[in-house]
């Protein structure tokens, strides 16, 4: 394993790019989000990303952002997935993250490294994925309505309305969501929704703006809906993510 601290000021972009290890991308302050072909995933404080070798991402910061990267060498595989995915970072495996930054390389000739690294990849394979990610359809004319939403969030614009520039109708749309996603169309806007508002709580904006931002006059109906997105009320997320820094 090798490690690398960074920290990175709002609005900066890392471009698209690939590593030829995989990496766990740790924030402990600030949001990253990060894209490739397949979709987008949100990583609030305190949660981790895992990218698999060679997967080509991007990755934007939104407030300042303490990264926290470990690199895994392509060899090591047991338990991993080659896909990305948001991992909570319990007090354990932050631990682990911390004690690999503080050597900066890890090497397998000696039997200490080789058990701090078995230990945190098996961590990595057990923790729970977090609901953070936001998968994008295949189908153009889909992608087109994935778009204009991703812009748009606050949009209340109905699917009928939204099918007319993108070239299919919105019977179509609804079964390629479904198909592509994974997700009805309803269910997809409402995770954009709330990846979108997670952005903007950690940039410090209230409850109450972040609901707005998303297209919601009723702060309540935004909590509630939030929590059954993600778990948790958006104040008693962001406690958690607080707390353990």
């Amino acid at each position: 394993m090798r490690t690398l601290g960074l920290r990175l000021p709002a609005n900066h972009r890392i471009e698209p790019h690939s590593h030829d290890w995989h990496q766990l991308v740790y924030a402990t302050t600030g949001v990253m989000t990060v894209t490739t072909a397949a979709g987008a995933w949100v990583v609030p404080p305190q949660r981790a990303v895992w990218i698999a070798a060679n997967c080509e991402h991007a990755i934007d910061m939104t407030g300042s952002v303490a990264m926290r990267t470990v690199y895994f060498h392509p060899d090591l595989r047991a338990g991993l997935t080659d896909t990305c995915r948001v991992l909570g970072v319990p007090a354990l495996l932050r631990e682990l993250i911390l004690e690999a930054l503080r050597r900066r390389m890890l090497s397998s000739e000696r039997r200490e490294d080789r058990h701090l690294t078995a230990v945190l990849l098996d961590q990595i394979a057990v923790t729970d994925v977090a609901p953070l990610r936001l998968e994008l359809p295949n189908d153009p004319r889909a992608r087109r309505v994935a778009a204009q939403l991703q812009a748009d969030p606050r949009s209340q614009k109905p699917l009928a309305e939204l099918a007319q520039r993108s070239g299919a109708s919105p019977r179509t749309l609804e079964r390629l969501f479904r198909r592509e996603t994974g997700m009805t169309f309803g269910r997809w806007q409402q995770q954009c929704r709330v990846l979108h508002a997670l952005r903007r709580l950690a940039a410090g904006d209230s409850v109450t703006a972040a609901a707005l931002a998303v297209g919601y006059d009723s702060t309540s109906a935004f909590i509630a809906m939030f929590k059954r997105v993600v778990g948790e009320t958006p104040g008693a997320y962001f406690a958690v993510a607080s707390s353990a820094r």
